[in-house]
C-alpha cells in the first residue's frame, strides 16, 4: 500500500466529519428531569420520558437551546428563528422507544464555517502547488475555494464550511462483554446502560472541505476548545462527549466529481482520527488503482491492528422514516433570546491567542495553547496579574512547559517562580524541582529555593573572580575557543558552577556564559 503522500499526489482525498457532542455542562436530560450523570449506578437515571413508555410526553431543555445557539453563533452560523422535532427510526436496543428524536432539514444552526491555520510538518499533507476542483455541495451554494495560498514557512489558512448544527438525544450506552475491543463479533453478552439515553446531545456536519487527515485532526481540536472555552461541554473523546465520524472519498486531481464515500466509526481520540482517515485514503486509492470498486459503506477503526474493517453497508435517509414529531411543537426563536445567548459567548480561544500576542509579547504557539483551554487560560491571567505583566512571556514559558507535569500548583506559585526566572534566581531545571516540591500545598515556592541554597547570583560582580580564576587554569579551552571552537564555552561554564558550588558560592550559568563571553572575546 503506497504512502499517504505519494496518493495525494494523484489523488484528492474529500473529508467531512460529523461530530457529536454532548452538552455535559447541563443538569438534566434533553427531554425530561432525569439527572445528568454517567457515573452513576446503571439505569438509575431513567423515567417514562426517556425510555419511551406509551403516553409520556416530552419537554424540550430550554437551556440545551441555548446552548446549540451559543455554539452557533460561535462558528458563525445562521441561527434558524423557525424549525421543528423529527423522529427517526430504527430498531435497536440502545433506543428503547425505537425511535431517536432529532431535527429534520431545517437545523437550529446552519451554514457557519470555522478558519483552519494549519502549519508545520502537517502543512506538508497537502500538496503544494496542485489546484484542486472546485466544490459547489452547500445548500447556499457557495464554491468553496481552491488551494490556499501559503505563507513564506508553508503553512495555509483554510475555511472550512459547516453545513448544520442540529439537536438530539443520546442512544443508550452498551457494553459488550468478551467482544474483541468492545465490539459486538464474538460477545458473549451485550449490557445496555439507560442513564445516557435523553442525553442533549449537538451534531456538528461540515461539507466535505478537509483534504488531508491533519486538517481534519487540528479541525476537531479547534472545536473542542470552542466548545470548551463556551463552556457548554467538558468534550471528552475519552469519556464519549465528544465523537466523530469521518466521511471520506477520492477523485483524480484536477476533476470536480465526488467519489463514494465511507463511513469511519470509532474515533475516540485526535490521533485515530488522523490515523483512521490516512489509512482510509491509501486503502480506496489501493483498491482504484486496481480496477476495483469502492463501496458505501460504514468501516470501523481498529487502532490495534492500524486498519478499518466494514461494519455494515451505509444506510439511505428514506431507512430512517423521518416525520415531523407530533408531541413536540415546532420552535419559533426570538431576536431577544438569539441576543441573549450572544451576549453570554467569552472570548473565543482565536481572539485570546491575538490578545496575549498582542499585550504580552507571546510566541504565537505559546499563545495558541494557552488560549485554547479555558483552564490554562484562567491560570495564566491570574499569574500575570500576581507576576506583573512584563513577566508575562516567562509565565507563559512555566504554564506551557512546566505546568502541565503537576497536578495543583496555584497562580501564586506560578508567578512566584516566573519572576524568580525571570530575575535569573533560579535556572529552569530547578523551577521544576521547586513546583514538585510545592505541587499540591500552598507552601511560597520562594521560600522552598532560600530553604533549599538554590538562589543564583544575580550581580556579575560576585561571579568575576570565579570566571577569572576559571580561565587561567583552563588554557586549553581558552585557545580552542580563540582557534573558533566556540562550543567549548560551554565546558567553561560547567567549571565556573562546579567552582562555585565548591566555594559555597552561588552560581548562575546564564551570568557565566555573559562574562566568559565577555573575557573571551576581549
Amino acid at each position: 500500500m503506497k504512502k499517504l503522500q505519494e496518493v495525494l499526489k494523484d489523488w484528492e482525498a474529500v473529508i467531512g466529519l460529523e461530530v457529536h457532542t454532548e452538552l455535559t455542562a447541563l443538569d438534566t436530560k434533553m427531554f425530561c428531569n432525569c439527572r445528568l450523570s454517567h457515573d452513576d449506578a446503571p439505569n438509575t437515571n431513567v423515567c417514562p420520558v426517556c425510555l419511551g413508555m406509551p403516553g409520556a410526553l416530552p419537554v424540550p431543555n430550554k437551556k440545551a437551546i441555548e446552548s446549540i445557539v451559543m455554539a452557533g453563533l460561535a462558528t458563525n452560523c445562521e441561527i434558524q428563528k423557525h424549525s421543528m422535532f423529527y423522529r427517526k427510526h430504527y430498531f435497536y436496543p440502545d433506543m428503547a422507544k425505537n425511535f431517536q428524536t432529532t431535527q429534520g432539514p431545517v437545523a437550529f444552526c446552519m451554514y457557519g464555517h470555522l478558519d483552519l491555520e494549519v502549519s508545520g510538518e502537517g502543512a506538508k499533507e497537502r500538496p503544494d502547488g496542485i489546484v484542486t476542483g472546485q466544490d459547489t455541495v452547500a445548500a447556499h451554494d457557495e464554491p468553496h475555494p481552491v488551494t490556499p495560498e501559503r505563507a513564506a514557512d508553508g503553512s495555509y489558512t483554510v475555511p472550512i464550511r459547516i453545513l448544520r448544527i442540529h439537536m438530539e438525544e443520546d442512544a443508550a450506552k452498551m457494553v459488550h462483554v468478551g467482544g474483541e475491543e468492545g465490539r459486538i463479533t464474538a460477545a458473549t453478552e451485550s449490557l445496555i446502560d439507560y442513564n445516557r439515553c435523553g442525553t442533549p446531545l449537538i451534531e456538528l456536519v461540515t461539507e466535505p472541505d478537509l483534504r488531508t487527515p491533519e486538517e481534519a485532526r487540528l479541525f476537531m481540536e479547534k472545536l473542542q476548545q470552542t466548545f470548551r472555552t463556551l463552556g457548554i461541554s467538558d468534550c471528552s473523546l475519552e469519556n464519549g462527549s465528544m465523537r466523530c465520524d469521518g466521511n471520506v472519498s477520492l477523485r483524480r486531481r484536477g476533476t470536480t466529481k465526488l467519489g463514494t464515500k465511507t463511513e469511519l466509526k470509532n474515533i475516540n481520540s485526535f490521533k485515530s482520527l488522523h490515523d483512521g482517515l490516512e489509512y482510509e485514503i491509501c486503502r480506496q486509492a489501493e483498491v482504484l488503482e486496481e480496477g476495483g470498486i469502492v463501496y458505501q459503506e460504514t468501516r470501523h477503526w481498529e487502532p490495534s491492528r492500524k486498519h478499518t474493517i466494514v461494519m455494515r453497508v451505509k444506510e439511505t435517509a428514506d431507512d430512517y422514516r423521518l416525520f415531523p414529531d407530533p408531541d413536540l411543537a415546532p420552535f419559533d426563536l426570538t431576536d431577544d433570546f438569539i441576543e441573549r445567548c450572544r451576549a453570554r459567548i467569552p472570548e473565543l480561544p482565536d481572539a485570546k491567542r491575538d490578545r496575549y500576542m498582542q499585550t504580552y509579547g507571546l510566541k504565537r504557539k505559546d499563545a495558541a495553547q494557552i488560549a485554547g483551554d479555558p483552564a490554562t487560560a484562567e491560570l495564566f491571567e491570574k499569574s500575570v496579574a500576581a507576576a506583573g505583566e512584563k513577566a508575562a512571556p516567562t509565565v507563559a514559558n512555566v504554564v506551557v512547559n512546566i505546568v502541565p507535569s503537576f497536578k495543583a500548583l496555584t497562580a501564586a506559585q506560578v508567578a512566584s517562580v516566573s519572576k524568580l526566572l525571570a530575575a535569573d534566581a533560579i535556572t529552569f531545571a530547578q523551577a521544576r524541582e521547586v513546583m514538585e516540591a510545592v505541587d499540591g500545598t500552598d507552601e511560597d515556592p520562594e521560600h522552598v529555593v532560600d530553604e533549599r541554597g538554590m538562589r543564583q547570583a544575580t550581580n556579575t560582580d560576585d561571579l568575576a573572580p570565579i570566571v577569572d580564576e576559571v580561565l587561567a587554569r583552563c588554557t586549553d579551552q581558552v585557545q580552542q575557543y580563540k582557534d573558533g571552537n566556540k562550543k567549548v564555552v560551554g565546558f567553561l561554564v560547567g567549571q565556573c558552577m562546579k567552582a562555585a558550588k565548591a566555594a559555597g558560592a552561588p552560581g548562575n550559568p546564564k551570568l557565566f556564559n555573559q562574562l566568559l563571553t565577555q573575557r573571551l572575546e576581549a
